[in-house]
């Protein structure tokens, strides 16, 4: 016998209601660093692809369109020797036209240790390294951060030595329960 359409209904709003767990929602900030090499042995960034713009003009500057990878180290300070708490692995595209300090990222938090061992939290946004606040949209994550939404907010907090750079990100993250 086949169900009717009523039955079929309400089965399946009783499915969406199980899967969306009981409604409650956490926010959660998170504060740490970002730890940058751009050059050296230990560099934790890399060219993947210059800009097709550079190579066909002569004396050109443009980045548009170059892409590149990072795998930074995620710190609790703004010190290197502070303690680990994972990596930041992406990419960046110079995505912008008229301003080559801007760029579209996609970002994985890779969490390694503490509370979030193992979780991870991903940031997809245009940025402007040349302004002050960095904005992105927290729009997934997994383990503790299962279906996160949010935003992040980075700054540049310096550069240790030629070499590197440091970044201050805040993160507040909302997932149900």
């Amino acid at each position: 016998m086949m169900p009717t359409p009523s039955t079929t209904i309400i089965c399946l709003l009783a499915f969406l209601a199980a899967a969306a767990g009981d409604g409650t929602t956490t926010t959660t900030h998170l504060h740490f660093y970002i730890h940058e090499t751009f050059a050296g042995d230990n560099a934790t960034t890399a060219s993947l692809a210059p800009s097709p713009l550079a190579a066909a003009a002569a004396g050109s500057n443009s980045s548009f369109g170059s892409v590149g990878a990072l795998d930074d180290e995620l710190r609790e300070g703004s010190d290197a020797a502070s303690r680990y708490l994972g990596r930041v692995e992406g990419l960046v595209v110079q995505a912008d036209l008229g301003n080559p300090a801007a760029a579209w990222t996609l970002l994985t938090l890779a969490f390694a240790g503490g509370d979030y061992n193992g979780s991870t939290l991903v940031l997809d946004g245009r940025v402007d390294f040349g302004a002050g606040d960095m904005e992105r949209a927290v729009v997934g994550g997994t383990g503790r951060f299962r279906r996160a939404t949010g935003y992040s907010l980075m700054t540049k907090f310096g550069n240790p030595t030629p070499n590197t750079g440091v970044f201050e990100m805040d993160v507040y993250v909302t997932t149900m329960a």
